[in-house]
């Protein structure tokens, strides 16, 4: 019985003992360069402390202390991007009365482990667009950076911006007597002061980046999945203000008419984009807007609309009508060549998924190696991270993922993350 207790303890120990990074010399034998998008066989990477050292053709013999990684049996790329997840939330029959049971810290326990299947998923950083519980991921963010628990960088929305009875108004759906009047703090906003003010708000609140939803939405308790939600005056009042605090601005939006304002406006990433029209991939192609598909949740509500009961009534048809057209809406704005970020919307399905994108893109017609660029370089870009992250490119950080074989000829394999090494530190092998 000693043995087995000391054992546990020990088990425990590694579970939560911060990681280290260290010098590795790794032996690859595929390396995809998503600049070039080219392959490149037998390869030698040099990791020093969180950075990438040198490149070298062939396998080099290890110098000094560098422990030597083999990965010749697998494919290496850039540690992969999701720009649309929401750790803090996991949607199922049972989620829409969580808000009534559970408190901050409760979101908070689970947040943390929905943050290390997704970073056991290859994803070594992520855009969280949407905060259920207020405060829960700065705070996961914040834990993660300090090594306290495992899970991927995470730029954080914190609380979405809406309007009174939009998708992300807190209070839809509730007993009269319990939605109030939330305002700018609770992030719902009406007129460009208000809108300014919630921008200001989420930058005292820690936030990296602005989520705002433009248009009605799928999963939230109101009529409407794709109505414009936001003026005109609004969307510029709140882009004016992001600007000026330097956050890249994401928008939800379903609705040809909510996305067009927010085009006008200047957001950076259009997320779902379901009815998009070619006037709209005219505007973002003219003004470098991102898109940001989401496939893998519409095929999940699509999926689940089926269920009798898995949704409450007011969201079942908007799951039906609105599922199913991402990727087509996807695969029209790829060949009209609009700039394609990856992301999931992960918490619509369970987390851990986000690889399923992968091969919904792929037979939507993007080529495999275009894919894999979309969750690493484009992504990178999107964020403005692409002078550190996105690349295997010596002097960056030592953000990697390897699969078993050759993800260019089934990406199903990207969906089995077989290593991981976020900033030097290696996290699964």
């Amino acid at each position: 019985m000693k043995v087995i207790k000391i054992a546990l303890q020990l088990s425990l120990l590694i579970t939560i003992a911060p990681a280290f990074s260290a010098d590795y010399l790794l032996h690859v034998g595929s390396l995809i360069d998503v600049e070039k998008l080219k392959v490149y066989k037998n390869q030698s990477v040099r990791i020093s402390g969180n950075k990438i050292i040198a490149l070298e053709k062939g396998f080099i013999e290890k110098l000094g202390s560098e422990t030597l990684i083999d990965l010749k049996d697998k494919t290496l790329m850039p540690g992969l991007m999701d720009m649309h997840v929401h750790l803090s939330s996991e949607i199922s029959k049972t989620s829409y009365s969580e808000k009534f049971f559970m408190s901050n810290s409760d979101f908070a326990l689970r947040a943390s482990v929905f943050a290390k299947k997704t970073l056991d998923a290859g994803f070594t950083t992520v855009r969280d667009l949407g905060d259920l519980a207020p405060g829960v991921v700065v705070s996961l963010r914040k834990a993660i950076d300090k090594g306290y628990i495992q899970g991927p960088r995470i730029y954080a929305a914190g609380k979405s911006i809406a309007t009174t009875g939009g998708h992300a108004d807190p209070t839809n759906g509730l007993h009269s007597g319990l939605m109030g009047d939330p305002g700018p703090k609770q992030g719902v906003i009406n007129g460009p002061e208000d809108a300014m003010k919630a921008v200001r708000q989420r930058y005292k609140e820690g936030s990296d980046v602005i989520k705002l939803t433009v248009t009605g939405g799928v999963l939230s308790l109101a009529k409407s999945g794709s109505n414009p939600q936001f003026t005109q005056e609004e969307l510029n009042a709140v882009v004016k203000a992001a600007k000026d605090y330097d956050f890249v601005v994401a928008v939800h939006a379903h609705g040809a008419e909510g996305m067009k304002r927010a085009v006008l406006a200047g957001v950076d990433s259009v997320e779902h984009g379901t009815y998009m029209t070619d006037e709209v991939m005219r505007l973002m192609k003219k003004k470098g807007t991102y898109y940001v598909p989401t496939i893998t949740a519409g095929k999940w509500v699509a999926e689940k609309a089926a269920i009798e009961g898995y949704y409450p009534d007011i969201v079942q048809p908007k799951a039906a009508a609105i599922g199913p057209v991402i990727q087509s809406t996807f695969a029209k704005a790829y060949k009209k060549g609009v700039k394609i970020a990856f992301g999931t919307d992960a918490a619509v399905f369970p987390h851990g998924l986000n690889g399923r994108e992968f091969k919904y893109m792929n037979e939507a017609g993007m080529p495999a190696i275009e894919t894999i660029q979309s969750a690493t370089l484009s992504t990178a870009k999107l964020l403005r991270i692409e002078e550190t992250l996105g690349s295997i490119k010596v002097g960056k950080l030592a953000d990697l993922v390897a699969v078993d074989g050759d993800p260019l000829t089934d990406l199903s394999l990207m969906e089995n993350i077989s290593f991981v090494m976020k900033d030097g530190v290696i996290f699964k092998q």
